[in-house]
């Protein structure tokens, strides 16, 4: 009984553990790169909030502190127009980051294989 268990078992784990193998590359470069893209959109849209982008776009035309001379006027467009020039920057470079991890995550698998080749090679 509990060799018969055991085979049983055993044969159902090597079977459901060479399905997950073949199944790893499919679910990589599908499932796992949707998840991946979505955690990347959830991530700029933080990075945005963070920075307040679209606020200070929204704003531009406000005068700060209430200051609605023309002096005053001209000062607030400025800054926010320095500001906003400036954080859609530190987006555009954070979007550059995150675009280069989306990369590494396509490449990854078929860099692995081309050194796993390697190695065997030599």
């Amino acid at each position: 009984m509990l060799q018969h268990n055991f085979l049983t078992y055993s044969g159902k784990i090597v079977l459901q553990l060479i399905g997950e193998i073949l199944y790893f590359p499919l679910w990589w470069y599908s499932v796992g790169f949707w998840r991946l893209l979505k955690s990347i959109g959830r991530s700029l849209q933080s990075e945005e909030e963070a920075l307040g982008l679209f606020i200070w776009a929204k704003n531009i035309f406000v005068p700060m502190y209430g200051q609605y001379d023309w002096a005053g006027r001209i000062i607030s467009f400025l800054v926010r127009l320095v500001q906003i020039i400036v954080r859609s920057l530190v987006l555009l470079i954070w979007s550059f980051l995150v675009l280069i991890v989306a990369l590494l995550w396509l490449t990854l698998p078929a860099f692995l294989l081309f050194a796993l080749f390697f190695q065997f090679i030599n």
